[in-house]
C-alpha cells in the first residue's frame, strides 16, 4: 500500500512504486518479508511466544547476543528447553521472530508519523523519519548484536553481523530498498515543492542510507563516542539544512520598477 495525500491505497502484491512518486510519496511500511502473515495462532500460544521474545529480549540487552544460549532462555522462560527448539529450531530464528516484530514496530511509527504530518512540509517529515531511525539504530544497539537480517534466508546465527555480512550485503534486503523509496519519495517531494535545490535523488538516498548504516552507526557510537544527537545533528546540517533551496533575495517582491 500507498500512503498518498495522507490516505491509504492499497496495491496488489509485487506492484513497484513509480520512480516519479508524483502523488504517492512512498513505499509501504513494512518491508516484504515482514508483511508475510503470521499463521494463526491460539491465544496461549501467542502468550507463549511474547513471554519467550521477553525474555529473550531482555537477556541479549543485558549481556549480547552471541552471549546468550538458547538454554539460558528457556531457563528464563520458566519452560523445557524441548518445547522452545519447537517453537524455535536455533537461536537464529528466534532472532528473526524478534527483528520482525521490531520493524513492524517501526513501520507502523513511520506509518503514523506521516499521516499525522502529511500537509507538513516534506523537509519536516524527512527530519523526523531521519530522527526515527537514529531511534532505531539506538535501540539496536542496546541488543548487543541484533543486526539489519531482512534478506537473508539463513537461520543458524543471522544474529552474528560479522558471519552476516560474508553472506549479504545489506543493499540487497527488503529492508534497504523499502527505506531507499522511502527517503527518496520524500526527497523528491521537497525537490518539487521547492523545499529543496535539484539533486541526485537517488544517490541521495543512498548516502543517507550508508550514513545509517547499523555497522557505521555502531562505530560511530562505540569508537568515536558521539552521541545519538550529535549524529542526528551531522544528519541534518548536510542532508536538511545543507541542501536546501536557496532563498529568495528578500525584499525582492515588493520592490517596484526603475522609471
Amino acid at each position: 500500500m500507498l500512503y498518498c495525500n495522507g490516505q491509504v491505497v492499497h496495491l496488489s502484491r509485487g506492484s513497484r512504486v513509480r520512480e516519479a512518486f508524483h502523488e504517492c510519496a512512498w513505499a509501504s511500511p513494512i518491508p516484504e518479508l515482514f508483511r508475510e502473515p503470521r499463521r494463526h495462532e491460539r491465544r496461549d500460544a501467542a502468550e507463549h511466544r511474547q513471554r519467550i521474545l521477553g525474555v529473550a529480549r531482555h537477556l541479549f540487552t543485558q549481556q549480547g547476543v552471541e552471549a546468550v544460549s538458547m538454554h539460558q532462555i528457556a531457563l528464563a522462560a520458566g519452560i523445557g528447553q524441548g518445547t522452545l527448539y519447537r517453537r524455535y529450531a536455533n537461536k537464529g530464528e528466534l532472532c528473526l521472530d524478534l527483528l520482525r516484530e521490531q520493524y513492524e514496530r517501526f513501520g507502523e511509527e513511520i506509518a503514523t508519523l506521516l499521516a499525522q504530518a502529511s500537509t507538513a512540509p516534506a523537509l519536516d517529515r524527512l527530519e523526523s523519519v531521519l530522527a526515527k531511525m537514529v531511534l532505531f539504530l539506538e535501540e539496536q544497539g542496546t541488543m548487543g548484536g541484533l543486526v539489519v537480517v531482512a534478506g537473508t534466508e539463513r537461520r543458524d546465527e543471522p544474529c552474528n553481523e560479522s558471519d552476516l555480512s560474508r553472506h549479504i550485503a545489506f543493499q540487497q534486503t527488503p529492508w534497504y530498498r523499502w527505506l531507499h523509496e522511502l527517503l527518496a519519495g520524500l526527497l523528491t517531494e521537497a525537490v518539487e515543492r521547492s523545499e529543496l535545490a535539484a539533486l541526485d535523488i537517488p544517490y541521495t538516498a543512498d548516502t543517507m542510507l550508508a550514513a545509517l548504516h547499523p555497522a557505521v552507526y555502531r562505530f560511530q557510537r562505540q569508537e568515536r563516542g558521539f552521541s545519538s544527537e550529535r549524529i542526528l545533528q551531522g544528519l541534518r546540517h548536510i542532508y536538511i539544512d545543507g541542501v536546501k533551496a536557496p532563498s529568495a533575495p528578500k525584499g525582492r517582491a515588493d520592490e517596484q520598477p526603475t522609471v
